[in-house]
């Protein structure tokens, strides 16, 4: 389980640094995707596969399947981490979360996120102002803390 957030920044070579603590369950190679809310989606390759399968259950005859499977496999890259533990992010990945500088590096349960310091910031203010409203929503799902 990956959980916590950590800052770091992003080279002119496009390489961040995974933490430490992620490193063991990602593995020496995991993919790396679009996400939702102009992040990356960080999947170690046993949980790609879990997510594949389900992907690939989706009706293909609803556009909205076809949309969001299009959308999520053309963005998907195998990636290696170097002997520094970073990762080299491709340019369409870091174009479409906008990573140029400073970057945060979640934890999210069964993923890594990688997002841009200055989403992530107005991200973050944004929820934590509606994070009770959200809690008590979750409860239609059957989930109480």
């Amino acid at each position: 389980m990956f959980m916590g957030e950590y800052q770091h920044s992003i080279d002119e070579k496009g390489r961040i640094i995974i933490p430490s603590k992620f490193r063991d369950s990602l593995g020496t190679s995991f993919i790396a995707t679009r996400g939702l809310d102009n992040c990356l989606f960080v999947y170690p390759m046993s949980e790609w596969s879990v997510l594949e399968q389900k992907l690939k259950s989706l009706p293909l005859m609803k556009s909205d399947a076809r949309a969001f499977t299009r959308f999520f496999f053309s963005g998907a890259t195998e990636c290696e981490l170097d002997k520094q533990g970073r990762v080299n992010i491709p340019g369409h990945l870091r174009e479409y979360a906008k990573l140029d500088k400073d970057c945060m590096v979640l934890g999210v349960s069964s993923r890594v996120e990688i997002w841009s310091k200055q989403t992530w910031d107005g991200y973050y203010e944004q929820s934590e102002q509606t994070f009770n409203e959200i809690a008590e929503k979750l409860v239609d799902f059957d989930f109480n803390f």
